[in-house]
């Protein structure tokens, strides 16, 4: 199981295409291509783009296998492109190569507003009723009441520290960006753009006066003001870190104690047994990510797409596939399915008021996502942000 949900620097090249593929970035727009109006039969093949871990094919864990089993009842052949990070997710959409893709909140407006993915008829997906109803149309996986996508699993960013070393317990994610932190050079950050929505949550908080009400709305000040706080925090950090399992190492080896993470890296460090960690959503809030299927608007296979994004929420394999990931299900009735009985209360899947508390990864766009107009900067201004933080 591998985790690669950061998104790269990009080069000239890549963002060149991306501002060819996404125009002004400003949400509008979208595909032409109309919903699927009924089911037909698989074409026998099914090319996607996935995030590690999503569609498993027994080669990563023999007892872990999605693929085979759903090309042995559809007849649709897969084939898996892993894709590393939601930039490359987007640039590989753009070839017009895949069938579909499981996009991130980061990734899903870019997609919607490229053109590159169609709108999907939620009727012809049975499984889709069963998704809990605070993942249902949403402004990540949804334009004006109409769905893009098939919600697949979720999860927060959560602030995790080692327990014997952080004292007294932090409640805030001030701990993280505090200049004077007496942890300063063992304090870890999330190598992403979007990593700038964590300082713009933090500083809707602890700055008032900057009118942040969105994370992902953000004008040309308000990206100044959180691009400031991530220069100042860059200097008290350890390491930035994007696999997940570069984080795990560096709570188990001690050259980070405090720091941005996932529940399944909590999980897992906790199981190592090296180190003691707690982890909390601050008093601020959390970001978090719920991923979406979404189909190509210039899909050669349709049906094979839509009759794999029924499957892959089913309850048994969504029950599956949560667990070997490490996140929450979409599907209601996947929390009975689990191997631990205690899985979904972990995750939170049945806590509404918790997930619909997360500020989920959404693609900063011109157009305010708080209803402001076109003053908001976009994800590109974000990527050259970010770079500038970095550097």
């Amino acid at each position: 199981m591998r985790r690669g949900r950061t998104t790269f620097l990009v080069v000239a090249a890549a963002a060149a295409l991306f501002v060819a593929a996404c125009g002004d970035d400003s949400g509008g727009g979208g595909s032409s291509a109309k919903p699927l109006d009924k089911l037909g039969s698989g074409e026998g093949a099914l090319n996607i783009i996935a995030w590690a871990g999503y569609a498993e094919d027994g080669s990563t864990d023999p007892n872990v296998d999605w693929v085979h089993p759903f090309e042995d009842q559809t007849g649709c052949k897969m084939n898996v492109k892993i894709g590393n990070t939601s930039d490359e997710m987007v640039q590989l959409m753009s070839t017009g190569e895949y069938d579909g893709v499981s996009a991130s909140g980061d990734a899903t407006l870019r997609l919607i507003a490229a053109g590159q993915v169609a709108p999907v008829n939620t009727d012809l997906v049975p499984n889709y009723a069963d998704v809990f109803p605070y993942l249902k149309e949403k402004p990540w996986n949804s334009v004006d009441g109409q769905m893009y996508g098939i919600p697949h699993g979720w999860g927060a960013n959560i602030l995790m520290w080692n327990t014997d070393v952080v004292t007294p317990e932090p409640d805030s994610w001030g701990a993280v960006f505090d200049p004077s932190s007496p942890y300063s050079g063992k304090v870890t950050a999330y190598d992403s753009p979007i990593y700038i929505a964590d300082a713009a949550l933090f500083l809707a908080k602890s700055k008032p006066e900057l009118g942040i009400t969105n994370p992902y709305a953000l004008d040309k000040d308000q990206l100044a003001a959180a691009v400031d706080l991530l220069k100042g925090q860059k200097k008290i950090l350890s390491e930035y870190w994007s696999l997940y399992t570069d984080e795990q190492t560096a709570f188990d080896n001690g050259t980070s104690v405090i720091g941005t993470t996932w529940q399944v890296i909590t999980n897992l460090v906790d199981a190592d047994g090296k180190v003691k960690v707690k982890a909390i959503v601050p008093k601020e809030g959390s970001t978090g990510w719920s991923d979406t299927w979404m189909i190509s608007s210039k899909a050669a296979h349709p049906n094979c797409m839509y009759m794999w994004m029924n499957y892959i929420i089913s309850p048994k394999v969504n029950a599956e596939m949560a667990e070997f990931y490490g996140e929450a299900p979409s599907n209601a009735k996947a929390c009975a399915e689990t191997a631990d009985a205690g899985f979904c209360d972990t995750y939170h899947a049945n806590d509404e008021a918790y997930a619909s508390s997360l500020a989920y990864w959404t693609t900063p766009t011109k157009d305010c996502l708080d209803g402001r107009g076109d003053k908001c900067t976009t994800y590109q201004d974000w990527t050259t942000a970010w770079d500038e933080v970095k550097a």
